[in-house]
């Protein structure tokens, strides 16, 4: 079957700032709950941290060179806040606004449009020591800098993304304590997810006051889709209560206007402080939703499972490094519900990818062969989400090049391009190859 994609659809990969820039302490930039949450022992894999990662705060051109190599149309990326504010408020760290600046420049000398995002998980250590995303003040920090940025870049930027994943910053930062900073309250974390989507809707409207009329503004989701373990009445429950902690719970309030009913009765005195005219901010209207998918869950019903009383389950399939089913079904069953119970005016695959165990073989080339299975089953259920009415207008491939990932260090790598940490050698795979015929065809 052929897979061709609408003709004004956006073929792109997808970075974060801790992930890949390093140059930790260069340029003015100050320290980020990541950096003091990598240097503490027994958070990351192997004592791993972002230090120097793929090196890309001094190898930016080299990058957007293979990205026009790849003949990608869109690169998302992502700004350190403590760039530009060392302390997350205060003066303005100019050369931190050069940085990025240089990085547009260079992408749009190669014809590749920015996404910016503007949050992606590396909070100033100096307002987490002052309570964090959970004190509100946090909220008009955030809101600042994203009007500092859009005022520097905006001229030449028409693409930009509020937050990514805020149910990973609430969730496995506050409640869990897989990532930074690392605390574990569900009380807190609820008040994190709040106060990040306070100032998703105060940043859109500060971003509109300060940018093109024609900029389009969206915020990221990561969502599952949630399949019951069996048929049982119990098992079906389950999976919707799990439905409700990734999906719902951010999906109603922005689209909405309010937190799912059996959710907030199940959090019970954990749910977070709601402040007058929340929902008015919350909801301001979006251009565009992002949305994040890697595998499904399998999800029953388990007395001893914490709050949700659910546990996964993992059915016999292929998984990859992370011990994700690979499950391109799901990508198409979240679009297209996504679409018919939340209607966003668009729809972006803002990342989708895969780890594997890749190793450069003797021919100095990296053949991932189930990376490229992976991209090409999941590019046919988007295309077929798109048949079927998903308004979906790209797709961002995660990753751009194989970096830190988070609590796991360099042990997991995502990339189309391979990084060998040493030498900071970067080498195109398989996949990329293959990705760069799916662009120059717009399908496959």
């Amino acid at each position: 079957m052929n897979h061709v994609f609408p003709k004004d659809f956006l073929w792109g990969a997808a970075t974060a700032s801790y992930q890949i820039e390093g140059a930790t302490t260069e340029g003015g930039r100050g320290a980020t709950i990541w950096d003091v949450f990598s240097d503490t022992p027994g958070k990351v894999l192997n004592g791993d941290t972002g230090d120097v990662a793929c090196n890309h705060y001094h190898l930016y051109r080299e990058d957007v060179g293979l990205m026009a190599q790849l003949g990608l149309q869109a690169y998302r990326f992502s700004i350190a806040w403590s760039r530009i504010l060392p302390n997350g408020t205060g003066t303005v760290n100019e050369a931190g606004l050069d940085f990025y600046s240089r990085l547009v420049d260079a992408l749009l000398e190669k014809d590749i449009t920015p996404y910016i995002t503007l949050y992606h998980w590396d909070l100033p250590q100096t307002l987490q020591d002052t309570g964090g995303w959970a004190n509100r003040a946090t909220v008009d920090a955030f809101t600042n800098y994203a009007e500092i940025v859009a005022r520097r870049l905006g001229d030449r930027v028409n693409d930009w993304i509020t937050h990514n994943e805020p149910w990973v910053v609430a969730f496995l930062g506050n409640e869990l304590g897989i990532h930074a900073p690392g605390l574990k309250d569900l009380r807190t974390a609820t008040q994190v997810g709040h106060n990040l989507l306070v100032s998703h809707g105060m940043a859109v409207r500060a971003l509109r006051s300060c940018l093109k009329p024609e900029a389009q503004i969206g915020i990221t989701l990561n969502l599952t889709h949630f399949e019951a373990a069996t048929d049982s009445v119990t098992d079906r429950a389950a999976a919707a209560r799990q439905d409700g902690y990734i999906n719902r719970w951010f999906l109603d309030p922005l689209f909405k206007g309010a937190y799912p009913a059996d959710m907030w009765e199940l959090f019970g005195s954990d749910v977070p402080t709601v402040a007058d005219g929340d929902f008015d901010l919350i909801t301001e209207p979006i251009d565009f939703l992002g949305i994040n998918y890697y595998s499904r869950g399998v999800i029953a019903d388990d007395p001893n499972g914490g709050v949700l009383k659910t546990r996964s389950e993992f059915p016999e399939g292929e998984y990859t490094e992370m011990n994700w089913e690979v499950y391109p079904e799901g990508l198409y069953q979240l679009l297209t519900n996504v679409q018919n119970n939340y209607n966003p005016p668009a729809l972006y695959i803002t990342e989708n990818g895969a780890a594997f165990a890749d190793e450069v073989s003797a021919d100095g080339q990296v053949h991932d062969e189930r990376r490229t299975a992976y991209l090409q089953s999941h590019f046919a259920a988007a295309h077929r989400a798109i048949e079927d009415g998903a308004k979906l207008k790209g797709y961002f491939v995660w990753s751009l090049m194989d970096n830190f990932e988070w609590a796991w260090g360099y042990t997991r790598r995502f990339g189309i391009t391979y990084v060998d940490y040493t030498t900071q050698k970067r080498t195109l795979k398989d996949s990329a190859l293959w990705y760069r015929s799916v662009i120059q065809e717009n399908g496959f």
